[in-house]
């Protein structure tokens, strides 16, 4: 981890999720990154933590009670984003089954795990509480299931931490097997570490410190005296040195018993943070020599007194309380530590305490009524059009000094995605020009906008107050139909789901509108056929609700080029328009805007058609004249596009050659790519800065669509051109209002072979001299570059990898357009070389109809679909029908270890070739039972897993496209 400056964030580091800072030059580190395997004996205790027979005995017992926690946060909430991680605990009391740990490991939000104990045995834990701003809470377990251990406990004993006491820490250290680490308190009163904004944050007391080591994953652990009594809590420390930071167990200790005797855990606070300032400092902010004087009298082990830091806005001690006063009584009693301030606070909650504070000399009285702090930390968050809300909580609002108030975006994702690199943090002020103070005003607002709706929505980013962002965004409301409020209920562990709208108000009919292009202007009159070519451009926004096909994009804008105005068909790169489960709007002259849909995907030229209603634009949109004859190396071309602004650039090219290419695959998260293509290369760099662009002859003739095709990797694109004869066949039956649905393709790609590399290989002499009398341009060979493994129960295409390809049915096969007629044709007769000797073979095509997914299901966290075209271009073979695309951050299969890009053979031991066979054997599985499964990687490795079920978090969701009427229809599952 990165040391950085204070306030300012590093990356997440394991289970903890916080941001290390320096403070006081301590860079401070997570102590949850808890990555275990633990297959093993759970406890490992070295020689150092045994060094006489007391500790060892002391150890011996305490072990028993400690326990590894496997959680996960299932939803992102407040401070604390989705994730799966472990953690330690340890039995406080075995007659209720009540296990202490870390408050950031039970989590602000929902929680589901188990434990594990030392004799190996795992229990199911919920959460009974968490403390509002301090680092412990609780977690309950049925003591009854505990069959083959005999439980004990450990107890807390907060007086036993002094200075000088060897301690150990026994806990999941580092994610390994549990651990025993030997230290020493060196200090009692040291202030809450920080370990940056927006993330979970102790405050208002003070911390424990010791030379212990611990590392990630011992988060939760006990500190434990050589009597065996729990002196302190592991919680953090400090990257650059072998220092660990425990919180006291008092207010742990309070709680406890409070629970104990079924009493409320009442919790005050005046929101404001106190520092433990050494006298000398207090001195220089306006502590009076007298003052100082008595406090050493009465205090005389402390070396400071309590100095306010920060006073939230609208807060109880607002204007009463000024940054700098140094706090002296409060209701008569003089306070030095952290722990009173806690004690008076917690028993007066409602009630009204003489604060005595002072500021530069003088004394000062304040009457201040305590607050609840329940109260402002948020129990409750509202789902709707993908992302998530809550109330801001103290937590956020006391890392920049805000008022307690605003709807707070725990997840800003789906219609509420402000930014792509940061989801957290945004504070909703308006939406719909209609002012949102808190969540149930957000509620009743959302109640009222219509699906597929744009509404304008401003907003600000809690660490820049300053700056106010106004965005208009689209409401989605079908593909994420939820809109639900959730409750925290800590009698039950879980979130109470509430449906707050079942449907949304249907969509306002759209109106036709009118819209005017400019006509590219040119002071040269050979290009004038040149200037209507605007009106051929149509701006093109995809949102995709989910990750189908492994695409890894949500929001994409890019240009499209209208192919037919009259029935209104525009061609469009898949980079950016990848499959049919999505929305598509289309945006004429920067001014109408109208819905499209997908109507056809090219399976391998990395184009898709889109459909809209023409008559909703009143605008003079051109449909412009495509070219006969396709473009050559060498000839000339008018270059217009959009570059990554979206600005228009025009520009004279050359076309420097004409290649078969495929693009490169990734093996990580196949999806789509161009393969089999004739591209055509530019020799002008300015072309590489446009996303979509046409090549076109100086009367307008068009020559070429210019296309973006995502490479190998999420950020590598390249940019081509494809030639408008390669897609003429396609546009005329467009032109004819005739959607092409029975288009064939060879199972194979197909790459270049110079006649070097052939004469080589077994060519022979008369073919090439066939193929140098044809060649006009490049004299080159195909080969097979790759054969598609089939679908499940078809028979693998007859060519091999390495075939050289000399004629298919009579015709040489100069390039890849002497491949065209498979479009047309189920059997081809393929002329080839293979392995010096010649051949034919017959070659059956494959329908694309069905190459495209039509079928996604949801199930505990994970994206089912059959396996896409993609990830058949790479295989040999397809284990079953039933492919994990992606999981969910927090979701049993994350959990529980479920590999992404995986297939899934047999659930319980039965087979499920196909996703209605997956449906139906898990629609059998009942809630909260362990599930095997078994899985055949990517590269063909079995392996197999359990994995429990979470219905009321993640439910059987199907979605699944309908025959009749060919649209996607949602189904869940209740179970």
């Amino acid at each position: 981890m990165n040391p950085m400056k204070r306030e300012a964030e590093v990356p997440l580091n394991g289970t903890d999720k916080r941001r290390a800072l320096v403070v006081e030059e301590e860079e401070l580190e997570s102590e949850d990154e808890f990555m275990s395997e633990s297959p093993q004996q759970i406890f490992d205790i070295p020689v150092s933590a045994t060094n006489n027979n007391h500790w060892q005995e002391t150890i011996t017992q305490v072990v028993n009670s400690v326990v590894s926690i496997h959680f996960s946060h299932v939803e992102c909430f407040d401070t604390e984003t989705a994730i799966v991680s472990e953690a330690t605990g340890f039995v406080v009391d075995a007659e209720r089954g009540l296990i202490l740990t870390n408050r950031h490991v039970v989590g602000p939000g929902p929680f589901t795990g188990y434990v594990v104990f030392d004799n190996h045995e795992s229990i199911d834990v919920k959460p009974i509480f968490r403390d509002p701003i301090h680092d412990f809470g609780f977690l309950k377990f049925d003591p009854k299931s505990v069959k083959y251990l005999k439980l004990s406990e450990l107890e807390l004993c907060p007086q036993a931490a002094r200075i000088g006491t060897e301690i150990r820490v026994v806990g999941n250290d580092a994610g390994e097997k549990l651990s025993i680490l030997a230290g020493i308190i060196s200090r009692l009163d040291r202030n809450a570490p920080e370990y940056g904004s927006l993330t979970y944050n102790d405050f208002n007391t003070e911390y424990i410190q010791a030379a212990a080591a611990a590392s990630g994953g011992s988060s939760g652990s006990p500190v434990v005296n050589e009597d065996g009594k729990c002196v302190a809590l592991q919680a953090g420390g400090s990257n650059e040195a072998a220092t660990d930071f425990f919180l006291p167990v008092s207010r742990p200790l309070r709680a406890l018993q409070c629970i104990q005797n079924s009493k409320p855990i009442t919790r005050g606070d005046i929101q404001v943070e106190w520092q433990l300032k050494p006298f000398n400092e207090c001195a220089r902010l306006g502590l009076t020599a007298e003052a100082e004087a008595k406090a050493r009298e009465l205090f005389p082990g402390k070396i400071g007194l309590l100095v306010a830091e920060l006073v939230l806005p609208e807060g109880p001690a607002d204007g009463l309380i000024k940054e700098g006063d140094t706090l002296i009584s409060i209701n008569g009693e003089h306070i030095s530590t952290f722990i009173r301030v806690d004690e008076i606070l917690d028993e007066n909650v409602g009630k009204e305490l003489e604060f005595v504070v002072q500021r530069g000399g003088k004394e000062l009285r304040q009457t201040i009524k305590i607050g609840n702090l329940h109260d402002i930390t948020p129990n409750r968050y509202v789902q709707v059009a993908g992302a998530t809300f809550n109330d801001l909580s103290y937590q956020i609002a006391r890392c920049y000094c805000l008022a307690v108030r605003g709807v707070f975006v725990s997840n800003g994702v789906g219609s509420f995605g402000f930014s792509t690199q940061d989801t957290l943090g945004w504070i909703i002020e308006t939406v719909d020009d209609h002012p949102v103070a808190n969540l149930d005003e957000f509620v009743e607002v959302m109640k009222s906008i219509p699906d597929y709706a744009r509404i304008p929505v401003t907003y600000k980013h809690c660490s820049d107050m300053h700056t106010e962002y106004v965005q208009t965004i689209y409401i989605d409301r079908h593909w994420d139909s939820a809109f639900k409020m959730a409750t925290r209920n800590d009698e039950t562990g879980l979130w109470d789901f509430k449906t707050l709208q079942e449907k949304a108000l249907p969509a306002v009919s759209p109106q036709p509108q009118n819209a005017k292009y400019i006509d590219i202007p040119f002071s040269d009159d050979s290009k004038k056929g040149c200037a209507e070519l605007v009106r051929s451009f149509v701006q093109v926004r995809t949102i995709c609700p989910t990750s189908t096909d492994s695409y890894p994009f949500k929001k994409q804008k890019c240009y499209g080029v209208i192919i037919d105005a009259t029935n209104g068909f525009v061609l469009v790169s898949r980079r950016f328009v990848p499959h049919d489960m999505c929305d598509i709007f289309l945006i004429f002259a920067e001014s109408v805007d109208v819905t499209g849909k997908v109507v056809f995907l090219h399976p391998h030229l990395n184009y898709a058609i889109v459909k809209y209603d023409p008559s909703l634009v009143l605008a003079d949109v051109k449909t412009p004249v495509f070219a006969n004859k396709p473009l050559q190396r060498g000839d000339k071309s008018f270059f217009v596009g959009y570059n990554y602004n979206l600005r228009l650039i025009t520009d004279d090219v050359r076309v420097s050659s004409v290649s078969t290419l495929n693009v490169a695959a990734s093996s990580t998260a196949p999806h789509y790519r161009g393969t089999n293509l004739e591209c055509i290369l530019l020799d002008s760099k300015i072309t590489l800065e446009c996303a979509t662009g046409i090549l076109a002859d100086n009367d307008g003739t068009v020559r070429a669509f210019w296309l973006t095709y995502l490479g190998e990797s999420n950020e590598q694109e390249y940019r081509m051109a494809l030639d408008v004869t390669d897609v003429k066949d396609v546009i005329s039956q467009l032109q004819q209002n005739n959607i092409p649905k029975n288009l064939r393709i060879l199972e194979a790609e197909f790459a270049s072979l110079t006649i070097f590399q052939g004469r080589t290989r077994g060519i022979a002499q008369n073919w090439i001299d066939k193929f140098e009398e044809e060649s006009e341009d490049q004299i080159k060979f195909l080969t097979v570059d790759r054969v598609s493994a089939p679908s499940l129960n078809s028979e693998r295409c007859p060519l091999k990898t390495g075939d050289i390809v000399l004629s298919v049915d009579g015709k040489l096969t100069k390039s890849i357009r002497d491949l065209s007629s498979m479009y047309t044709k189920d059997v081809l007769e393929f002329r080839i070389v293979r392995q010096k000797k010649e051949m034919t073979l017959q070659v059956p095509t494959i329908e694309t109809s069905k190459l495209e997914t039509s079928h996604v299901v949801f199930w505990s966290g994970v994206l089912l679909q059959p396996p896409h075209y993609a990830v058949k271009q790479l295989m040999k073979s397809i284990p079953s029908e039933v492919y994990i695309v992606q999981k969910a951050t927090g979701g049993p299969g994350s959990q529980y270890g479920i590999i992404s890009v995986c297939f899934i053979t047999h659930v319980n031991d039965k087979e499920t070739k196909n996703l209605d066979d997956f449906v139906k054997v898990v629609r059998e599985i009942p809630d909260k039972t362990y599930v095997k499964l078994r899985l055949v990687t990517f590269d063909n490795i079995p392996l197999a897993i359990s994995l429990k079920t979470d219905y009321h978090y993640f439910p059987t969701i199907e979605v699944k496209k309908s025959e009749k009427t060919n649209e996607w229809e949602e189904v869940e599952y209740k179970q």
